[in-house]
């Protein structure tokens, strides 16, 4: 039970972000950090500890990805963005087994740095991490708008990316239940629907005549292919477990 308590904290947020950002005692790229350090310190305590969640724990893990997701869908900001969704995605890691766990936070956290270290770069070239107003980067940044749009696909659940990849194979290593079936559900359209919504606002569209657009820096390009480089490595590790 104590650690059932710990996993639902640690993954879930519960939602702690909400008190972080109420009193401004952590900055949004903090809050990020913390709740990306939690979730690994989580996963080494399921790893350390593996045991069935319970089910009131799941439900109350729903309930507060449903709150994240309404959090998720109300911010134009990469940084917020970035750890509402890590949250959002709380379900599938108390009720996925540890391995699958394992790897889909692994992944998750990936992609996840990775739509941070986009919103670094708006905010160092656009003064914010807001994309709101920066619209159609595909057609002026040809890099950051491939990069994200890399980012926000392997976050919609699209094949090949890890992602997709890892979430199916919790699901079929998963006990079935109705909460699971809910579960499996929301997280999937609510992970693939915010994808498609920051899409259509910053990544195609007509660029801002108001903005002036600044590609990434050739340092942040080869970041941003490393981290390419590992969430293929993870599809490789996913399609294997997959057909193991």
């Amino acid at each position: 039970m104590l650690i059932d308590f710990i996993l639902l904290f640690l993954f879930a947020g519960v939602p702690y972000f909400v008190f972080f950002e109420k009193t401004k005692v952590l900055g949004k790229e903090k809050i990020f950090f913390l709740s990306a350090l939690l979730v690994i310190v989580g996963v080494l305590i399921s790893n350390i500890f593996p045991q069935t969640i319970s089910m009131p724990f799941v439900v109350i893990a729903l309930l507060s990805s449903l709150f994240t997701l309404y959090k998720a869908d109300k911010t134009n900001n990469l940084y917020k963005l970035a750890y509402y969704i890590l949250f959002f995605n709380a379900p599938m890691l108390v009720m996925f087994g540890v391995k699958e766990s394992t790897l889909y936070a692994i992944s998750l956290l990936v992609t996840l740095l990775g739509i941070f270290l986009i919103g670094k770069y708006y905010e160092r070239n656009y003064g914010s991490a807001n994309y709101q107003s920066v619209t159609g980067i595909t057609l002026v940044t040809p890099y950051a708008g491939l990069m994200l749009t890399i980012y926000l696909t392997a976050l919609a659940l699209y094949p090949p990316f890890p992602n997709s990849l890892m979430f199916l194979n919790g699901i079929l290593n998963s006990d079935i239940s109705t909460v699971w079936y809910l579960s499996v559900i929301i997280v999937f359209f609510g992970n693939f629907l915010i994808a498609a919504r920051i899409m259509a606002k910053t990544v195609f569209g007509k660029p801002n005549t108001n903005v002036h657009y600044i590609d990434l820096a050739p340092k942040e390009r080869w970041l941003h292919f490393a981290i390419f480089i590992i969430l293929l490595v993870l599809s490789v590790i996913g399609l294997k477990e997959l057909l193991a």
